[in-house]
């Protein structure tokens, strides 16, 4: 059965998309824990992020970078946080999130967006790219 990212990428189900090449594809978090909280996905439907073949892994990394800077120049942070989990959904994703304190990188507090407030940052995050 397919992940909900599969699902996201094959245009199933709707994401807030802030960039996608061929390999990989970013979208903000529908449950962020700070405002900004992106989620950077490969198209390719792996569940363990050390089970990716190193170029993929190395992309991967490379696009969530490439991500992170336009994110910090959107978002007022003092850095962006990254964190690899993967027992939520199995296919491996790379949460880029601004922080202002550590309690933002707890994935038990959550903030509240509208739609029209997603919609408008994804705008201004790919604007930054």
């Amino acid at each position: 059965m397919s992940s909900i990212f599969t699902k996201i990428i094959n245009g199933e189900i709707p994401c807030y998309k802030i960039a996608e090449d061929e390999n990989f594809l970013a979208f903000l978090d529908v449950n962020p824990n700070a405002k900004g909280h992106t989620l950077c996905i490969p198209k390719q439907e792996i569940n363990k992020i050390f089970e990716m073949e190193d170029d993929l892994y190395i992309g991967l990394m490379q696009f969530s970078k490439k991500i992170a800077v336009a994110l910090e120049k959107t978002v007022p942070c003092q850095r962006i946080g990254m964190a690899v989990v993967g027992l939520e959904v199995p296919h491996v994703h790379v949460h880029l999130i601004p922080l202002n304190e550590m309690d933002e990188m707890r994935f038990q507090n959550k903030v509240s967006l509208s739609k029209d407030e997603f919609e408008a940052l994804a705008e201004s995050i790919k604007a930054n790219l």
